[in-house]
This record gives C-alpha cells, sequence and structure tokens, in this order.
C-alpha cells in the first residue's frame, strides 16, 4: 500500500526538523512525503530543503488557510491512502506499519482508519468512540488516515471553516455520507499543545456548532452543547485572552 504524508507548515523552525524525521524514520518502503509551506521567512524552507529529494513533493507559496494548505497537499498526493501530520507533532515509531497492516482486507471505498494520539500535556487521546458519533465527537486529526479516493469523492476540507475543516470532513464523511470507521487502539502520533486550535477555543466552538446545524443535528442539541463547552473551557478561554 503506498502512503502519502502531507505536512503543513508555515514559520515552524523550531520544530519542522522533528515532525520531518518522524515521518522519515518509519522507513516505511511506500511512502510519498509532501511538504506544503506558507511562504515562511523564519528558516523554515531552508531546514526542509536540507532533506533533499527524500521529501517527494515541497511546495513554499502563500495560501489562504491552514485548509487551503492541507487540500495543496491532497490534490498532489498519488498514494492509496493520506495522512496528515502538521508541523509541532510527529508519528510515533511504526504509525505507517500499522496503518497498512489495519488498512488489509478493508475496503479503501469506505473506510477511515483512526488510531489514538499521546498529547503533550493532556495525555493519551482516545480514537474513535461509537457512541459519541451523532453527537458529533471524533479521533484526533493527526491519527487520521483518508483512501485518496474517498477524497476524490466527497471533497476535501471547507476552508471556509477556519479553525474545524477537519472535523467538518470527519462529520460529513461518517454522518453524512455514512463511511466506515476503522479504529485501532494503538498510539499513533504525538499532538504538541497550544497550536492554532488550542488558541482560539472560542472561535472553533463556533465552527463545530456550524457543522452541526450543516448536518442536520437538532438545533436545540447541538446549540445547548455549544454552551456547556463554553462553560467547560471558561477557564482556557479566560487564560487564552490574557
Amino acid at each position: 500500500m503506498k502512503i502519502s504524508v502531507v505536512t503543513v507548515v508555515r514559520n515552524n523552525v523550531e520544530h519542522i526538523a522533528e515532525t520531518i524525521r518522524s515521518v522519515l524514520d518509519q522507513n516505511y518502503p511506500e511512502l510519498e512525503y509532501i511538504v506544503i509551506d506558507g511562504a515562511s521567512t523564519d528558516g523554515t524552507v531552508d531546514v526542509v530543503r536540507s532533506f533533499g529529494d527524500r521529501i517527494a513533493q515541497f511546495v513554499s507559496e502563500p495560501d489562504r488557510s491552514l485548509y487551503d494548505a492541507m487540500n495543496k497537499g491532497i490534490a498532489r498526493a498519488t498514494g492509496d491512502v493520506v495522512g496528515m501530520i502538521n508541523s509541532g507533532d510527529r508519528y510515533l515509531p511504526g504509525a505507517l506499519e500499522l496503518v497498512a497492516k489495519s488498512f488489509a482486507g478493508h475496503s479503501l471505498d469506505d473506510t477511515i482508519f483512526w488510531g489514538d494520539v499521546q498529547y503533550e500535556f493532556l495525555g493519551r487521546v482516545k480514537g474513535f468512540r461509537p457512541h459519541n458519533l451523532k453527537r458529533g465527537a471524533f479521533a484526533p486529526h493527526p491519527s487520521m488516515f483518508v483512501p485518496k479516493r474517498i477524497y476524490d469523492r466527497i471533497g476535501v476540507y471547507d476552508i471556509s471553516l477556519r479553525f474545524l475543516g477537519d472535523y467538518d470532513f470527519m462529520y460529513r464523511a461518517i454522518n453524512h455520507h455514512g463511511l466506515k470507521p476503522l479504529y485501532v487502539p494503538e498510539l499513533v502520533a504525538f499532538y504538541r499543545e497550544g497550536g492554532l486550535s488550542d488558541r482560539n477555543i472560542v472561535p472553533c466552538l463556533k465552527d463545530e456548532l456550524t457543522v452541526k446545524l450543516r448536518y442536520g443535528q437538532s438545533p436545540l442539541i447541538a446549540r445547548t452543547v455549544y454552551m456547556l463547552k463554553l462553560i467547560k473551557n471558561l477557564r482556557r478561554i479566560l487564560l487564552a485572552n490574557r
């Protein structure tokens, strides 16, 4: 199975090499690695280029958003399956081999892989929880691997959603198109907290509400959950706005 991995980065010279090494050190034989840079000015481009032709495709140019950059990577991918690991995050050893073995015997027409993710401070976050599907709870994005033909069929990330385009894709894939989760309770990736979504909790919750209403969730339930999450995250919101 050929696996394409896409890394999106902009001005993250401190962590980009760690992310790249975590992909290349998988030593997976059929890997296509694509790095999409948003016209970085801090030395990130030089770090990426230092890996030479071990990176199959490298693009450095302005983009409209994080999800626009991701979509560029998906458009360039030629693998059977596509994984996304953003700069600052990293795959754990054996992740790609686990993905390939897990897909064996499953259709690439209607199946999406999720695993578990180790958060920097929060700890281990489990992947798919079936009882949470209808209310819209999904596994962390770094653990998701999607067959390319699914992206071709149902579309990629909605760039009108600045913070939760990945959430929209997951919700649409499972609850609208009826695709099947292939969940393996193994650690796949490390997630470095403090990124874009962690710094914008309220906008993220608003995007989540937009997605739920877009795909037909009860407005009463969706808005009630939104308010409860605002209350639950009040301390984090106040700290982020200091």
